[in-house]
């Protein structure tokens, strides 16, 4: 596994290198932890720019020497280049499985700053992206994961459960499936549909949700771990009752594929996945699907 870190060197940095120290990963497991360097802010001091790589290599050798101490092979480097457009292509050239990527807190302008780098990098990498957040006060990732997993049932929902389970996991991990009806949404007098038909429409997603949580808590239920599932209520959205549930439940980590059944979502990331991503208030992995190869 070939997993590329994004470090900016701030304090947000600091969970990412703390969570992969601490997770189990697969023998063999790579990393590149690399600094992006946007050089536009120096335009007119080329001399302070290579002043401030070489003082941001060496930091980033120094935060990345934890994990060359765990036994991981780790390489390091600082890349002068817009972050927006650098992570997608340098997880693509290393051919990553996974990108590790900080959030700036979760204030308002937190989230704007998160989403300028991390939205561009959910929407356009190649690969699975993590947005890591601060582990809860109390727990410990060595020992323990709570994972929330939601499926609609699609491909790449399955995908997402596939990949969690084939990978190690720390030895007390629980896993939650959660699924979710997507109810018409009534506007007006509705005219298109017939009562009877909206009821069957409403039973019909009901049914279908109840169905993908229990195929995702078979999937998993040989891993050996703690397994539940739950069918939750859809509030006005998909994403905010993923919000909702997670706010109850206080998973570690919330893992989902990268595209729902939506339309849109096939030509976007999706607003679900994008949407927990960037809210949730603990570490969340869009798992990819890579492309067939032709």
């Amino acid at each position: 596994m070939k997993i590329l870190i994004a470090s900016d060197g701030s304090t947000s940095s600091e969970p990412i290198l703390q969570e992969a120290v601490s997770r189990p990963w697969p023998a063999g497991t790579e990393f590149t932890v690399v600094t992006i360097v946007d050089p536009f802010f120096f335009t007119r001091a080329p001399l302070l720019l290579e002043e401030a790589k070489e003082k941001t290599s060496q930091a980033l050798r120094e935060q990345a020497k934890p994990l060359s101490d765990a036994g991981w092979a780790v390489q390091t480097e600082v890349i002068l280049e817009s972050p927006r457009h650098a992570l997608p292509r340098i997880a693509g050239a290393l051919n990553a499985d996974l990108i590790l990527l900080g959030s700036h807190g979760r204030g308002t302008v937190g989230r704007l700053l998160l989403g300028s780098t991390a939205q561009a990098v959910l929407r356009h990498a190649g690969c699975s992206v993590e947005i890591v957040r601060r582990v809860r006060p109390g727990r410990s990732l060595t020992a323990e994961m709570r994972v929330l997993i939601p499926t609609d049932g699609s491909e790449h929902a399955e995908h997402a459960l596939h990949v969690v389970a084939t990978q190690p996991w720390p030895p007390q991990t629980e896993f939650r499936i959660v699924a979710s009806p997507e109810y018409p949404v009534l506007i007006g007098e509705y005219p298109y549909y017939a009562p009877e038909q909206l009821s069957e429409l409403t039973a019909c997603s009901r049914d279908h949700a109840v169905a993908s949580a229990a195929t995702g808590e078979k999937l998993l239920g040989d891993t050996g771990f703690k397994v539940s599932q739950a069918v939750i209520e859809p509030l006005d959205s998909p994403a905010h009752a993923i919000l909702a549930a997670a706010e109850v439940w206080l998973p570690d980590l919330i893992v989902m594929g990268s595209h729902g059944r939506r339309g849109f979502d096939r030509l976007v990331l999706g607003s679900v996945s994008e949407t927990v991503a960037l809210y949730a208030n603990c570490s969340v992995e869009v798992v990819r699907k890579p492309a067939p190869i032709l």
